[in-house]
């Protein structure tokens, strides 16, 4: 019995020092524990207005919806047709493209000219404008006034012309000709060799999106678009990085930047939050503090930034 409680107190009585080992591990055991409770009354997390955002994210369907119903009846897109027509006197032979659409043909009906004209078509009367097909019959009676063909060029058979003739509004591709993405309008696009109507639009509708082009590869980012599409045309191609449309960082609204595909809505959302709490912007890399924002997002974005109050 003697000897069995000396070996109890062999293992479990402690020297004064092993006795201040064990009274700090309990301090620290009992700091763990509490610090998750005392954290809230001395750090605050950052709060997000996520109803304010809610409503502007509705507000953006709910336009977006109504921008995809003016399309289908065709009347959103300020390249299709001129609201106003300006009406002068013409010849239809070789008129170019703007000057048409100042006579209030829309880019389509113009696509069927062109298409007319390369196959050896000519107008040798005004009648003949009504070959035409997309051209209405109101159209075309509000139009035959002011038509007034060259008579001379009118003698000409049209197997000259399909040899000598170029239209103005789309020049034949040439290895010197380029077209700069961040201008172009669909007919300038679709010259170039493998871009076709369809294509033209989702290029401009993505150039929108983005505020414009700051290099030739993003067109790779162009639904549709593949390596192999990319290398036939990025010697015909260029971008004029002056022509971007920049957002100011400290004072842009939802609405301004809500369609750009670089950044998600909580990512918008995330930096307007940021700016109203902190203030403005001082430079790029502020942005680095919004967790939800990485570099790689940040450079994609920084093209189409400015710093100003």
């Amino acid at each position: 019995m003697y000897r069995f409680k000396n070996l109890l107190r062999s293992y479990f009585s402690f020297s004064k020092k092993e006795l201040n080992g064990i009274f700090v591990l309990f301090i620290l055991m009992g700091l763990v524990l509490i610090i998750p409770y005392l954290y809230p009354l001395f750090v605050k997390d950052e709060k997000y207005d996520l109803e304010s955002f809610r409503i502007e994210a509705e507000r953006f369907r709910a336009s977006a919806a109504k921008r995809e119903m003016e399309q289908k009846k065709g009347r959103s897109d300020p390249e299709l047709s001129l609201v106003k027509p300006v009406y002068f006197e013409f010849d239809p032979n070789g008129l170019s493209n703007q000057h048409w659409l100042q006579l209030g043909l829309s880019v389509k009906q113009i696509r069927v000219i062109r298409n007319f004209e390369l196959k050896g078509g000519r107008f040798f009367k005004k009648e003949d404008l009504k070959r035409i097909y997309s051209i209405s019959e109101k159209q075309y009676k509000i139009l035959e006034p002011f038509v007034l063909i060259n008579n001379n060029n009118s003698q000409k058979d049209s197997k000259s012309f399909t040899t000598n003739y170029k239209p103005a509004g789309i020049p034949f591709r040439t290895s010197t000709s380029i077209i700069e993405l961040n201008s172009a309008d669909s007919l300038e696009l679709e010259s170039v060799r493998g871009i076709g109507p369809a294509f033209a639009s989702r290029i401009i509708r993505f150039r929108k999106r983005l505020g414009g082009f700051y290099r030739k590869e993003q067109l790779l980012e162009v639904y549709g678009m593949d390596s192999v599409k990319y290398n036939q045309l990025k010697d015909l191609i260029q971008v004029n990085g002056e022509l971007i449309i920049k957002i100011n960082l400290n004072t842009f609204t939802f609405e301004e930047i809500k369609r750009h595909p670089y950044l998600t809505y909580k990512q918008m959302n995330a930096i307007i939050q940021y700016r109203s709490q902190h203030g403005s912007f001082r430079s790029i890399d502020d942005l680095m503090k919004i967790a939800i924002l990485n570099e790689e997002i940040i450079r994609k974005i920084e093209p189409y930034i400015v710093l100003s109050p």
